[in-house]
């Protein structure tokens, strides 16, 4: 069952990032800006010893790009999803590597921990990308000791949200002082963009005699099939 909803989450998370990427234009490039690296490029990993303490470190997943605080000493701290810190106090087992498992469980029961993990560990093999953030959110970086005092104030278990409290908020709150989110501004536009769009209407009104006509007429299926086209259409 479990692995049936990871499949289906990730499924579904990866559709509205492929939506995302076809109607969100790239962004505009200031006058005198260098080109845009090249894959090759932005894939290429920094060495530990070019961070600096309270660097902002982001690396690419399949469906999202995760964010970390450089501290020294080849430690990043990052905030993931984890249930474990709620059932158990053992820090040695807490630190183990964190496994998709007890990181969906922790995006479903709104659980996650501050946590310090090698530059290694955080990145999974990914590339690195160095303080990118940086040109494209408001106010200016904080000093990085700041920076990195503020991520260590933080370790430890916290609530989570997939929207409004994610390892990107954590990152922003510390770097720039002020908790935000790229990722989740953008799929709320997508999100604004399907609602207003009519068609939409039309195909959930669609499915909802299909479902009928499969089902039989009650109240489990009558009332989604009418309730949510109107919802739509009065939002479009």
């Amino acid at each position: 069952m479990l692995d049936t909803l990871t499949f289906l989450l990730e499924k579904l998370f990866l559709l509205a990032h492929i939506k995302l990427s076809s109607l969100l234009p790239p962004p505009a490039r200031e006058r005198g800006d260098p080109p845009p690296a090249s894959r090759q490029q932005q894939q290429q990993q920094p060495p530990p010893h070019s961070f600096q303490r309270g660097d902002l470190l982001e690396v690419p997943r399949t469906l999202f790009t995760h964010f970390g605080i450089y501290l020294g000493e080849n430690r990043v701290a990052h905030l993931i999803p984890d249930i474990l810190p709620a059932l158990t106090s053992d820090a040695r087992h807490i630190q183990e590597m964190v496994t998709n498992t007890r990181l969906l469980l922790g995006v479903l029961s709104k659980r996650a921990s501050v946590r310090v993990d090698s530059v290694e560990d955080f990145a999974y093999g990914a590339g690195i990308l160095l303080n990118a953030m940086d040109r494209a959110v408001r106010p200016s970086p904080l000093p990085g000791e700041e920076v990195a005092r503020r991520a260590e104030r933080l370790l430890g278990s916290v609530s989570y949200s997939l929207l409004w409290n994610n390892c990107e908020h954590f990152v922003t709150h510390c770097r720039y002082g002020s908790a935000q989110s790229l990722q989740t501004d953008k799929f709320c536009e997508w999100l604004k963009s399907l609602i207003r769009d009519r068609r939409n209407v039309l195909l959930t009104a669609l499915l909802g005699v299909l479902s009928m006509a499969c089902l039989g007429v009650s109240s489990g299926t009558a009332l989604p099939a009418l309730f949510i086209p109107f919802t739509l259409w009065m939002a479009s």
